[in-house]
């Protein structure tokens, strides 16, 4: 063994960054740094965990700076002089490790949606404020809950409707559209869109500044379509004349950065019997993925959608840790791996392992959704 070479400094650099870049799993990335001390710089160094989180998610280059934040949320001192650039090197390996991770764990989804930002016209407001269009349910106390726009004689004439998500960070993989059949009015109409698209992106400007002192969103017409950056545009969808809630799958799961969804609603083929005109009116809407926070969140995103990802280790909750300890001792097979390995990377190749699913929701009132 003493005429042995090191894989990497036998086939060389260059051959060894191809190789490794045809791996497709983070898991593998950080197993592969795990061999040795060599191979652990080799692919801290070389950035191959961002590199491959990039490859499967490109929204993320929007990322300019890496943060890790402790206990006190503030942020983890680098060093300095030479132990600075290293320090930070580590955390964007194992910050872009367990990102990438949490973006591909299979774990149950949810309707992501927080609160209804702005409607492009509303015909009786608030009656039928796009607020309505948060409630599942198209009766509350007996009431009809939906959301309408104002009439148009021409068909072709569309809406906007935009909301705020559960995150900043969110990975988003369907919207739910449920059109409203006016039960009170002759024939039993259904207002829906003749097509639906999708975008997502980030506010100009912070959202509070746009809230007043009892955190409601102010005018609608403060926060019109021209203060949001859209980075995402989906491919329009044809909306179905039915009561039921339709389910438009976005061809690429979307890592939607910045928490701001807009459907724009394409068409119109519903005339009200009193006016003659045309109307779009929804019952329901609904953005199914999963939100990465509090673990990862963004901050400082500026016009051009650039920001900083922050990563807090320390919300986890109890339940995730008994989760990792509770793996760990059932797999002691992989516990002998990687009792040399150090503890910050213990804790990634066990959440990678699936030990510790990065976003737990114990709450699954939202499963119906997926249905």
């Amino acid at each position: 063994m003493d005429g042995s070479l090191d894989f990497i400094q036998w086939v060389g650099e260059d051959m060894s960054l191809k190789i490794l870049m045809c791996l497709e799993d983070p898991s593998d990335l950080v197993r592969t740094g795990a061999v040795s001390s060599s191979w652990r710089q080799f692919v801290i160094t070389h950035g191959l965990c961002k590199k491959l989180c990039l490859r499967m998610f490109p929204e993320a280059s929007s990322f300019t700076r890496v943060i890790e934040c402790d206990h006190m949320g503030k942020s983890v001192a680098t060093g300095t002089d030479d132990s600075a650039e290293w320090t930070s090197l580590v955390t964007e390996h194992k910050v872009y490790a367990l990102l990438s991770r949490g973006l591909t764990t299979s774990t149950r989804e949810k309707n992501c949606m927080s609160d209804s930002i702005f409607a492009s016209s509303t015909d009786n407001y608030p009656e039928e404020s796009i607020k309505n269009t948060l409630e599942q349910s198209d009766r509350v106390n007996n009431r009809a809950t939906y959301w309408s726009s104002k009439g148009e004689s021409d068909p072709a004439a569309p809406e906007t409707l935009i909301y705020k998500l559960s995150s900043q960070l969110c990975l988003i993989t369907e919207v739910h559209v449920h059109p409203f059949q006016a039960y009170f009015q002759f024939g039993f109409p259904i207002y829906s869109a003749k097509a639906v698209r999708f975008q997502m992106g980030h506010p100009k400007v912070p959202l509070e500044k746009y809230r007043d002192e009892v955190d409601k969103f102010l005018d609608e017409q403060d926060l019109s379509d021209d203060k949001f950056v859209w980075t995402y545009h989906s491919p329009e969808y044809p909306m179905a004349q039915e009561n039921r809630l339709q389910k438009f799958k976005l061809p690429e799961p979307v890592l939607c950065i910045g928490g701001i969804l807009k459907v724009e609603l394409l068409g119109r083929v519903q005339t009200q019997e009193m006016d003659g005109l045309y109307y779009i009116c929804i019952n329901h809407v609904a953005v199914i993925g999963r939100p990465l926070s509090p673990l990862f969140d963004v901050k400082m995103i500026d016009e051009r959608g650039k920001c900083t990802l922050t990563y807090n280790p320390y919300t986890f909750s109890l339940k995730r840790v008994e989760l990792i300890k509770e793996e760990s001792s059932s797999q002691s097979h992989f516990r002998r791996f990687s009792e040399s390995i150090r503890t910050w990377e213990q804790v990634i190749i066990s959440t990678l392992r699936g030990a510790g699913p990065l976003m737990i929701d114990d709450n699954d009132s939202d499963h119906e959704y997926l249905d």
